[in-house]
């Protein structure tokens, strides 16, 4: 791999561990500065590696010269090194000489702490996204802004923003106490789950499906898998229901991007590995006295890789929907529940329970409306096809309702 391409997949893969442990180190009140020298380094591998060439491991020598540069920053900014070194050279994890420790342990332990420190209650769940994605993840601005459709002036504020708090509050980059790491890991979780499904259901104007934040999201939650003290029951859910949607990622999209319904896929493209560890981490979430809505949708998305159209099949995951509304309720969960209602009962019972939520500026309550009459009435189908057309914000899904329209018999 030539340097052109290999410097942007190490920049999404290291960026974030590099920044992870110097900020770890710095701590929130200097967060800027670990960003800064994680830049400065691959700024100075693209001027060195088109010089000279690419270097014989180039990871180590991406370490190498953030440990320097940390270094040199600390001797030659005395009013840093006032403030900051006294407390660093005392830190455990940093040695008298403040080598800086970038060992896989370490930027695990980095990386996993970072998480509990930004998914904190005191800031909005955009903004613990948003700062994730930034340091976790290794995303630009730029790619922010695109993927929720906001300026980048707005990330930068909810960023900046995000960080103030943690500042303010004197936040520190660590592992909760035992006491505390049930109701902080519930927070972790929701952010790992809302990155995933803003992946999952992407409403960027380019993409309806950004693998990228699924795989991030999925990437930060075997983190928590693999740590003894987070590894629950709940965080084995999550990452069973992830791993079950990412199974269908190559059948969920064409060539040209649009997106294809579940009942259109081809399940030839479905990833059996992908479903075979959703298995394997279901099991594993069976084991203990926790019970999340991780479970229920793990569930439910387990019998969505089972393609035969069965009864039972619909029977069960409407039974899991009817627990997951009464567990934890949200309006796109009582949506999809009505379409199991509709497998299971029949159009009319679905129609009745539908128009009953009144979703009314959700593009997909019109279409699941739509689905629902189609063949009943297709007058009423057409307009709630073409009322979702238009509440539709991305072409994928345009395209997608207006070859509905075109499909419909209208007498």
């Amino acid at each position: 791999m030539e340097s052109q391409e290999l410097i942007p997949h190490l920049f999404r893969t290291e960026y974030s561990k590099i920044t992870a442990v110097l900020c770890r180190l710095f701590g929130f009140d200097h967060i800027e500065i670990a960003e800064d020298i994680a830049s400065d380094t691959f700024l100075t591998a693209s001027e060195t590696w088109g010089i000279n060439g690419l270097p014989e491991n180039p990871v180590a020598w991406l370490y190498g010269v953030a440990k320097n540069k940390a270094k040199n920053y600390l001797r030659h900014h005395q009013v840093f090194t006032s403030k900051v070194a006294v407390s660093l050279s005392s830190a455990p994890h940093m040695s008298p000489e403040l080598d800086i420790d970038l060992s896989n342990q370490n930027i695990t332990d980095s990386q996993l702490q970072m998480l509990f420190a930004i998914c904190n209650p005191l800031i909005s769940s955009e903004g613990q996204i948003s700062l994730a994605l930034r340091i976790l993840c290794g995303f630009g601005i730029s790619e922010i802004a695109d993927a929720f459709l906001i300026s980048k002036e707005t990330v930068t504020k909810r960023i900046y923003r995000a960080k103030e708090t943690l500042r303010l509050a004197n936040i520190k980059i660590e592992f909760p106490p035992p006491s505390e790491l049930d109701k902080r890991l519930d927070v972790v979780l929701t952010t790992l789950y809302l990155l995933f499904n803003e992946g999952y259901y992407s409403v960027n104007h380019k993409s309806t499906l950004r693998k990228d934040f699924c795989l991030e999201a999925m990437r930060l939650a075997f983190q928590l898998i693999e740590n003894p003290s987070t590894n629950l029951p709940a965080v084995n859910a999550l990452l069973a229901l992830m791993s079950f949607q990412a199974s269908r990622f190559d059948a969920r999209i064409d060539e040209s991007g649009e997106l294809i319904l579940y009942a259109d896929q081809d399940e030839r493209l479905w990833d059996e590995e992908l479903i075979t560890q959703g298995k394997h981490f279901l099991d594993r979430a069976s084991k203990g006295k926790t019970f999340s809505k991780y479970h229920l949708e793990a569930g439910i998305a387990y019998w969505h890789t089972l393609k035969e159209d069965t009864p039972i099949k619909w029977q069960n995951i409407l039974m899991l929907y009817n627990e997951l509304l009464i567990l934890s309720y949200s309006p796109m969960a009582a949506l999809n529940r009505t379409y199991a209602l509709y497998k299971c009962k029949g159009k009319p019972a679905a129609i009745v329970e539908a128009e009953k939520l009144k979703l009314n500026n959700n593009h997909l309550y019109y279409a699941l409306l739509g689905e629902l009459y189609t063949d009943v009435d297709n007058i009423t189908a057409r307009q709630h096809f073409t009322t979702a057309l238009k509440l539709s914000k991305t072409p994928a899904d345009k395209l997608a309702m207006q070859k509905k329209i075109g499909q419909l018999s209208v007498s």
